[in-house]
């Protein structure tokens, strides 16, 4: 887990092409990373490596760290949306996109690379899935991921 000084210092702090861990917080990429049960290994980007349908990370406007899969990258604006949020998007600059998503270690250790046709498959899946659908799967996910945390 990374404090938050290193948070807020992470670009400075890992060089391009490093790897770094960090516990996911939020809900807004369910069901493929959980709040709380996975840690993500982040590679840290330059502004020239092709990110469009990858997980990323990158600041928001009010200098938060997002994790967020990218929907559109037009020259250097980049539109970002949660798997688990089809309703919100997110906008930066591609400066401002600190890495991507390599590999998930699951809360029992199993560690699974995003580059995979099984990542790849599974991704698609949820995608493809109507807004409808999607949205009341999602409902279901955070009760029960809420449940399991008041445990």
């Amino acid at each position: 887990m990374i404090s938050q000084l290193a948070k807020d210092n992470i670009e400075s702090l890992v060089p391009a092409g490093e790897r770094f861990k960090i516990v996911v917080t939020g809900y807004s990429m369910l069901p493929l990373l959980g709040y709380g049960r996975d840690t993500i290994v982040v590679r840290r980007t330059d502004d020239t490596e092709p990110i469009m349908g990858r997980i990323a990370m990158f600041r928001a406007k009010d200098r938060h760290i997002i994790v967020h899969r990218v929907i559109a990258v037009d020259g250097d604006n980049v539109t970002f949306q949660g798997d688990g949020n089809p309703y919100q998007r997110e906008y930066a600059k591609r400066s401002d996109v600190v890495g991507v998503v390599e590999e998930v270690i699951r809360e029992d250790g199993r560690t699974v690379s995003c580059t995979t046709r099984c990542w790849q498959r599974r991704e698609r899946v949820w995608l493809w899935q109507p807004t409808i659908i999607r949205r009341y799967a999602l409902a279901i996910l955070r009760r029960m991921a809420n449940l399991k945390r008041k445990k």
